[in-house]
């Protein structure tokens, strides 16, 4: 029978707040320790020019607010559904010094409480396959971020092929849940693999993009496919 409760739909934010004290544990034991040098390289995806306000949607416990945080005079506006996983980010950007860096707000990527290009950039590790409606929020991205800022998002993906793509595939559908389940005693890991399993592949996401007002660069694999930037900009005005 499933731990979680009929109301908590699967990558909500309540769901994140069953497993949010494991969280950072889970992600180093199940990447190998790999996550944070993906997350440099989003951040390195944005340009990064010293005074910019980004936006980090699905912040998480901040991993990857607190990298572009870390860019002179860059001030990050750090958003998730989760208020647990909210917590653990007020006390880690504590710890790095940041407070007056990094601000955290409870809320929805697909209704973004900004107004028109707020924001120079905007970042998302490992969140939009629970976006219910990712369309909407691609759209919100390219409205609260200025004509040709940097936008770069972060996703788990199925290696599809290649030497490695069959034990990959073995790994992520089912070694991830079955070690995730074990550590946390939560079955939500389940839906980390089908979640996976259920996302677009690379090209198909980068032409969502497109038609969601976004100009993509080609997807860049990470880790023989494991992982994959998908990075691009708001078109400039006309």
């Amino acid at each position: 029978m499933s731990s979680e409760a009929p109301d908590v739909r699967p990558g909500s934010g309540e769901m994140f707040d069953r497993i949010a004290g494991r969280y950072d544990l889970l992600n180093r034991i199940l990447s190998l320790g790999i996550d944070q040098r993906w997350r440099r390289r989003a951040a390195a995806a944005l340009g990064r020019p010293p005074g910019q306000r980004i936006l980090d949607l699905a912040t998480g416990t901040g991993d990857l607010a607190i990298e572009v945080a870390r860019t002179p005079s860059t001030m990050v506006v750090g958003l998730d559904p989760s208020s647990r996983m909210l917590d653990l980010a007020k006390a880690k950007i504590a710890r790095a010094g940041l407070t007056d860096r990094i601000a955290l707000m409870l809320g929805d990527a697909q209704a973004l409480p900004f107004g028109l290009g707020e924001f120079d950039g905007a970042c998302m590790a490992f969140g939009i396959r629970n976006v219910p409606d990712r369309a909407m929020a691609l759209r919100e991205i390219a409205r609260v971020v200025k004509p040709g800022g940097r936008v770069a998002i972060l996703e788990l993906t199925e290696p599809s092929s290649g030497f490695l793509g069959s034990p990959g595939r073995f790994y992520v559908r089912t070694l991830v849940p079955r070690v995730g389940a074990l550590l946390s005693g939560a079955r939500e890991y389940r839906y980390l693999q089908e979640s996976i399993a259920r996302f677009p592949s690379p090209a198909d996401f980068a032409r969502l993009m497109a038609q969601s007002g976004l100009e993509p660069d080609p997807p860049e694999p990470l880790t023989f496919g494991a992982c994959c930037l998908f990075a691009g900009r708001v078109p400039p005005s006309s």
